[in-house]
C-alpha cells in the first residue's frame, strides 16, 4: 500500500494524538514506513499548543485523552474554523459516538485493535481531502485578491452580469449609457482575468459559497 503524497505544499504531515506513548510509537513505526511524516502529541492540549494554519495534512486522534477528550477536540477544531481532516480510533467505540464523530466530519472512524490498511487507506483519503481544500482556497484567495481592485462600479456591473442581466438592463439600472455598461464589463473581464461569461459566473458562486 503506497499513500499518494504528490507535491504538497506546505509538506503534508500525519499529526498524531494519543497520550500512550507505545500506540504512539506504533502508529508512527506504520505511518513512516508508507513515505509520511509524523508529528505526536500526548494530549489535545499539547496540539492546540502547536497548531498554525499553515499546518497540511491529517490528525489521527485517540477519543480519551488525559484533559480535553478528543470528541472535544474534534469539535473545537471544527467551532474556531480549523480545518483539518480528523480520524478518529478508540478502543471503546458505540454506535452513537461513531454517529457523532462522522457528523461532525470525521473522515473514518477506526476501532482498536484496526488494520494497517485500514488506517493507511484513510491517511489518503485525509491527504486527498486536504489538498482540495487547500487548492481551492488558493483559487478563492486568488478571486479575491482580482475582485479587491475593481472599483465600486465595476463590482455593480459584475453582480448585475453575473446575476444573467443582459448589458440593455444593466444600462437601465444603473441609470448608465450601453456603450459605458459596455466598457465596464470589458474592464471587469480583464481585471478578473475572465476568459467567458461563464468563467465570471464560475468566479462570482465560488467567492459566495459558504
Amino acid at each position: 500500500m503506497s499513500v499518494e503524497t504528490s507535491d504538497p505544499t506546505p509538506k503534508q504531515t500525519v499529526f498524531i494524538v494519543d497520550d500512550d506513548p507505545s500506540v504512539c510509537e506504533a502508529l508512527c513505526d506504520l505511518i513512516q514506513s508508507a513515505g509520511l511524516t509524523t508529528q505526536q502529541y500526548s494530549s489535545a492540549e499539547g496540539f492546540l499548543d502547536a497548531w498554525t494554519p499553515d499546518m497540511a495534512g491529517c490528525l489521527v486522534l485517540d477519543v480519551r485523552l488525559p484533559g480535553r477528550s478528543g470528541m472535544e477536540l474534534q469539535g473545537e477544531l471544527a467551532e474556531a474554523g480549523l480545518p483539518i481532516p480528523i480520524i478518529i480510533m478508540t478502543a471503546h467505540g458505540d454506535i452513537p459516538m461513531v454517529r457523532k464523530a462522522m457528523k461532525a466530519g470525521a473522515v473514518e472512524f477506526l476501532t482498536k485493535p484496526f488494520q494497517d490498511e485500514e488506517l493507511l487507506q484513510a491517511i489518503e483519503q485525509a491527504f486527498a481531502m486536504d489538498r482540495a481544500r487547500r487548492t481551492a482556497k488558493t483559487l478563492e484567495d486568488s478571486i479575491l485578491s482580482r475582485l479587491a481592485i475593481l472599483s465600486p462600479r465595476e463590482r455593480q456591473v459584475m453582480e448585475l452580469v453575473t446575476a444573467g442581466m443582459t448589458n440593455k438592463e444593466i444600462a437601465d439600472s444603473l441609470d448608465l449609457r450601453l456603450v459605458t455598461v459596455k466598457l465596464y464589463r470589458g474592464q471587469v473581464m480583464e481585471k478578473m482575468k475572465a476568459q467567458s461569461l461563464a468563467d465570471l459566473v464560475k468566479m462570482s458562486e465560488r467567492i459566495k459559497a459558504p
